[in-house]
């Protein structure tokens, strides 16, 4: 399994922008239902950081870089980002609610 954690910053002024993208993946995701991923996004409280978690089986990362919204949204996430993607990659020692 892939699984890892993605983390950054927005522009204050393309934090609407980045979230609606962002919900554009999950309307995609949600109509294709595609199996072995597990995706959830956070908006963290200061409204413009965001943190992606992914959960892949044993394709690890080419699910979600498959789905087309998710594409344009990583398209051009470095001219919205004020602090851009740091991704750190994962090992899952226990869980409840999520598949491995």
């Amino acid at each position: 399994m892939g699984s890892s954690m993605i983390r950054y910053k927005v522009r204050p002024d393309r934090a609407a922008e980045n979230e609606s993208l962002v919900k554009a993946v999950y309307e995609q995701l949600g109509r294709e239902r595609p199996d072995g991923l597990h995706y959830a996004t956070f908006k963290l409280p200061d409204g413009v950081s965001f943190m992606h978690v992914v959960f892949e089986t044993d394709q690890a990362g080419r699910i979600l870089n498959e789905v087309a919204a998710f594409k344009a949204f990583v398209g051009e996430i470095e001219s919205r980002c004020e602090e851009p993607p740091v991704v750190t990659e994962l090992t899952l020692v226990g869980s409840y609610g999520v598949e491995s």
